[in-house]
């Protein structure tokens, strides 16, 4: 089975600003330019029966909606599991104002620290863990081979750290999840907006 993550377009927000939960409209231009580049960039032998997922903010879902449409797949999935971290009161805020040493507690406890009082990455890991056990449960009972889902760098990544540990009869409610969102948060930021990432299972 495969699940072809895609990245969200740039949101219309200004640069420096902390943004995760918050929910940011993606301009008309650069939604139109994601989807012609994703209709290249998908594998031509998707089904019509693709499933298609989508984390609820707007620069998912005004991305996921018209893609669906454009690949003849039915209507997305909207699965708030898939939404990109909390950052509490950071939200919104500009990088360099947040205080030193907030930024300090956060870089030496990656897993269990909230920033801004919001979520922390063990928080997301354990609802991402329980969209990909249900979505890949689904995948087997319908027979089907792939489903695309919509959401945001900090969730691919997150997907991404539990795809080389899932299947192999660990507790990922353990020390193996929490590994996995370990690796999640260290892994250097390296997704492009509207960019795909295909995980196996």
């Amino acid at each position: 089975m495969r699940l072809i993550l895609v990245r969200h377009p740039a949101p219309q927000i200004a640069a420096g600003l902390c943004y995760g939960r918050s929910d940011i409209d993606v301009a008309p231009a650069l939604l139109a330019a994601a989807l012609a580049t994703l209709a290249a960039a998908l594998p031509a032998d998707l089904g019509s029966t693709t499933p298609v997922y989508t984390s609820p903010l707007r620069r998912c879902t005004a991305l996921a909606l018209p893609l669906a449409a454009q690949l003849g797949m039915p209507a997305p999935r909207i699965d708030a599991r898939l939404a990109e971290i909390d950052f509490g009161d950071w939200e919104l805020r500009p990088w360099d104002s947040i205080a030193r040493a907030h930024i300090d507690a956060w870089a030496a406890d990656l897993l269990h620290y909230a920033p801004g009082g919001g979520e922390t990455v063990l928080q997301a890991a354990v609802r991402v863990a329980g969209f990909l056990r249900e979505a890949l449960d689904e995948l087997r009972r319908r027979q089907r081979a792939d489903a695309i889902v919509v959401c945001h760098a900090g969730t691919m990544r997150l997907l991404a750290a539990l795809q080389p540990v899932w299947g192999r009869g660990a507790d990922l409610a353990g020390p193996v999840l929490a590994a996995a969102a370990l690796r999640a948060a260290a892994t250097p930021h390296r997704i492009d907006y509207a960019g795909t990432l295909t995980l196996r299972f």
